[in-house]
């Protein structure tokens, strides 16, 4: 084959190309720092690059953005159960304090103040926020635990108990020692001179301790409603219309504070009795009908709940701090400018939804991050300081009255009528104070106890937080490591060795150069220089 000179300029500047090409190729890599630009350069190395840049950016979400976020979450959660577990720990301080019987009024009162504040500490503790979020109230994130004023709101609530929560309760009957003053002790026409130790009692009742006070006492229509099993029946059916205690079956009366219902609910003779005081959110019992929610026991071959008591009833006025029931009850709210909202239905089946907040921390790996409101705010807790608080002030009022009338007896003549009736307000004032201060002392020490199992309750908060906490610590420190794996792995798919890629453009810069001096020389001589 004969070799013209067309044919070597034609190889020379394919080869001198070519190289050119190889130079750029590289030239890009070194700008790039990529070992490829295009799939069609290395399909294997793309597929490989998207893969790893699919897990790299997995990995940096869960790693940089979810768990920092859960990790915050989980520590204000944290910061908030610690709070409430210093609050609880006082309250038990306090009780213990109050349960000195040496106790003078101004410790008293220093007791009492004690106590009043730390009962709306503790329901301010549970509107903690994170990032404009409430933590404890589940999905609700954008409501708060409790009403931060004062507001003007239906709502029909249904709290599932069980009879754990009857207890009973002592009420001390002053007559009209707290009416007692200097210008009227001895007025015949208001009775006060005929006041004696005689008018002095107390009485124990059975009761049911709703979780608000200051219900709607249904004068503008309403029922309140009790619903169990009756263990004595055949086959029971919970919550049949046999098994209800209504006002419209005749079997609750509503008797307010200011009419002495815990007088009408004593006795034998009131056995019967269903009395609901809405002021103070209790029901009263007579015997019978406190026998008859003891018996109710669940029957272990049914899927129904058969212990439960269900009482449904009605409040509109909220003050601020009280606890916004959606967030614990079912319920339904009735807004002045909106249709009916109804929340937790899936409660009365016996399947209430657990509202957990968890996070996406890993791969198919989540965290549980919320504590809900009702695992550590109870109503309990404000419920049982609104008794002692209460208890105390009949004290302190007492002591107030003790106070007024040894006053007044040092200035009336000695053997007078007035030094007679003074003396004998005087024995009814020891007698109340005696009865009161039993009575404080027993709520001191059930307030003791029953402190104690809140406590309890928010340590257990505390500690499944903190377990939370350190899974999510080993989940980060294991994202951390996939995070360094995969972009160790992308890096070496994906980048050049800038040293090697350095060698090879300079080789290739020194052969495009050699290249075209040889090509020089081969041109500068043809068939004509040797004709």
């Amino acid at each position: 084959m004969r070799i013209t000179n067309k044919i070597m300029q034609r190889n020379n500047l394919s080869n001198i190309n070519t190289n050119k090409i190889y130079q750029d190729i590289l030239s890009t890599q070194m700008s790039t720092q990529k070992k490829i630009n295009r799939p069609s350069d290395d399909p294997v190395v793309a597929i490989r690059a998207l893969r790893l840049r699919s897990n790299v950016t997995e990995v940096t979400q869960y790693y940089s953005k979810n768990i920092p976020d859960a990790k915050s979450w989980l520590s204000v959660t944290e910061g908030a159960l610690d709070n409430l577990s210093k609050v609880i720990t006082n309250m038990i301080e306090q009780c213990t304090k109050g349960s000195n019987g040496d106790l003078k009024t101004a410790d008293r009162k220093i007791v009492l103040e004690q106590l009043k504040a730390l009962g709306e500490e503790v329901y301010a503790t549970g509107d903690a926020d994170y990032a404009g979020r409430y933590v404890f109230t589940g999905y609700r994130t954008d409501t708060s635990l409790s009403f931060p004023e004062e507001k003007e709101l239906k709502y029909t609530i249904t709290e599932q108990l069980d009879k754990s929560v009857l207890d009973s309760v002592t009420k001390v009957d002053m007559g009209k020692l707290k009416d007692i003053n200097s210008s009227n002790y001895n007025d015949a026409a208001l009775g006060m001179d005929a006041i004696t130790d005689q008018d002095i009692s107390s009485v124990d009742v059975y009761r049911i301790r709703l979780a608000y006070n200051n219900c709607s006492d249904y004068d503008n229509g309403g029922e309140l409603k009790i619903q169990f099993t009756d263990p004595t029946k055949p086959a029971p059916v919970p919550f049949a219309p046999n098994t209800e205690w209504s006002q419209a079956n005749g079997t609750i009366e509503v008797i307010h504070s200011y009419d002495d219902p815990y007088t009408a609910a004593a006795g034998a003779a009131n056995a019967d009795r269903v009395i609901y005081v809405p002021e103070t959110g209790e029901i009263l019992l007579g015997e019978n009908r406190y026998k008859e929610l003891m018996a109710t026991k669940d029957n272990e071959n049914t899927k129904e709940n058969e212990s439960e008591i269900r009482i449904t009833y009605e409040k509109s006025s909220w003050q601020k701090g009280d606890l916004r029931p959606e967030h614990y009850f079912y319920c339904t709210s009735y807004p002045e400018d909106g249709a009916p909202i109804e929340y937790n239905d899936t409660y009365l089946k016996g399947d209430p939804e657990r509202q957990k907040i968890e996070y996406d921390v890993g791969f198919n790996q989540t965290i549980h991050v919320n504590s809900t409101a009702d695992e550590c705010f109870q109503h309990g807790v404000g419920r049982e300081v609104d008794d002692i608080v209460s208890a105390m002030q009949d004290v302190l009022d007492l002591e107030g009255v003790k106070a007024n009338l040894e006053t007044m007896l040092k200035n009336v003549e000695p053997d007078s009528e007035n030094e007679k009736i003074l003396k004998r307000q005087m024995e009814a004032v020891d007698k109340a104070l005696t009865l009161a201060k039993d009575k404080e002392q027993k709520l001191f020490e059930n307030g003791i106890t029953a402190f104690q199992g809140y406590l309890d309750d928010a340590d257990l908060s505390i500690t499944n937080c903190g377990t939370r906490s350190s899974k999510l610590s080993l989940i980060e420190n294991r994202m951390q490591n996939q995070k360094t794996t995969f972009e160790t792995l992308k890096s070496e798919n994906e980048d050049v060795d800038i040293t090697e890629v350095a060698i090879h453009l300079s080789s290739a810069e020194l052969t495009y150069e050699a290249a075209l001096m040889a090509s020089g020389k081969v041109m500068q001589t043809s068939l004509l220089n040797f004709i």
